[in-house]
C-alpha cells in the first residue's frame, strides 16, 4: 500500500489554519508516522478558482488521498487514526 496524500486547503490569514498546520506538524512528527507518511502538501483557495468555489466557508480543510477527513479543526487523535489505518499500520 502507498503512502497517503494529505491536502490542507488553507488561506492567508487564516487562524483555523495555523492550527490545523500545527495539529498536522505535530501528528506527522511523531515516530509512528515517521517515514510512512510524507510531508503534506498545503493549497491557497486563493490561488485555485475550483477550491475556493468548493471550500471557501470550511477552510481549513484536510484531505486525505483526495477525500475530505476533516474541516475547520483538526483533532489529533481522529487524525492519527485515519493515517492509521490509510498506512495500514492497524
Amino acid at each position: 500500500m502507498s503512502a497517503p496524500r494529505i491536502t490542507l486547503v488553507t488561506k492567508p490569514g487564516c487562524h483555523l489554519c495555523d492550527q490545523a498546520r500545527a495539529a498536522l506538524d505535530a501528528v506527522l512528527a511523531e515516530p509512528e508516522f515517521d517515514g510512512a507518511v510524507p510531508a503534506y502538501e498545503e493549497k491557497n483557495i486563493l490561488d485555485d478558482a475550483a477550491l475556493n468555489d468548493e471550500y471557501a466557508e470550511e477552510i481549513p480543510v484536510v484531505m486525505i488521498d483526495g477525500r475530505v477527513h476533516t474541516i475547520w479543526r483538526v483533532e489529533p487523535e481522529r487524525l492519527r487514526t485515519a493515517l492509521r489505518r490509510a498506512t495500514n499500520a492497524v
